[in-house]
């Protein structure tokens, strides 16, 4: 019994490190729900929110990049430039980080050109909203960018992992606004759901991005 319990107390210890939430993480809740709020009131469909989730993407891997230039320390174990090792250096974190935003720029080059071939005509009104969805994410991000910067640069992040990082975070999400999409059929209920997946998937992949970093900050503490 004892045993049993000892092994509770250690899962929702680790639950605790690695599913925090914070500030941040309330205000991505938040620019969730309000873009879900507007889905309904507005009775959207998957043309509107892919170009909202396309902007929260691409403001995803801008601050990736501001992450990538602000690490004070980092790793390069097992990441090359060109086929060839590199070390932990100044040049190496601005190739990497600009490296970044070249192929992820491109990568959302392609999605956008395939959103203009796939979508509907957006009214003034879809537009004036869309605006107001993407700039929420905006604040959002800023906010968690300036929260977590901090503990951020306190870790040792492996590069490659700060640079792949983006690509798990926005697959998951992107996937469930599609499939929902496609599956929902002008069901509210089924439209609903789905994004209420693509929230959690975006809350989840935020919470073990810092994940890392908070232990590392609260380590230090710990120390002094």
């Amino acid at each position: 019994m004892n045993s049993s319990k000892i092994l509770q107390d250690n899962l929702i210890e680790e639950l605790r490190k690695h599913f925090h939430i914070d500030s941040s993480a309330v205000f991505l809740l938040i620019s969730n729900l309000i873009t879900i709020f507007i889905a309904v009131y507005e009775k959207w469909n998957l043309s509107e929110l892919m170009w909202i989730y396309w902007g929260q993407s691409v403001i995803i891997g801008f601050f990736n990049r501001k992450r990538i230039l602000d690490l004070k320390k980092f790793s390069t174990t097992g990441f090359q430039l060109n086929n060839k090792p590199t070390k932990p250096t100044k040049k190496t974190q601005k190739t990497a980080a600009n490296f970044f935003a070249m192929h992820y720029g491109i990568f959302h080059l392609v999605y956008l050109i395939f959103i203009f071939d796939s979508v509907d005509h957006l009214n003034k009104d879809s537009l004036i909203y869309i605006l107001v969805c993407i700039s929420v994410f905006l604040s959002n991000h800023l906010y968690s960018y300036i929260h977590n910067r901090e503990r951020d640069m306190k870790r040792v992040p492996n590069i490659g992992t700060v640079m792949i990082f983006p690509y798990l975070r926005i697959v998951p999400m992107h996937i469930a606004i599609i499939f929902g999409g496609l599956f929902a059929k002008g069901s509210v209920i089924a439209l609903v759901l789905f994004l209420l997946l693509k929230t959690f998937a975006d809350l989840v992949m935020h919470m073990i991005e810092h994940a890392q970093a908070r232990q590392k900050s609260n380590t230090f503490l710990e120390r002094n």
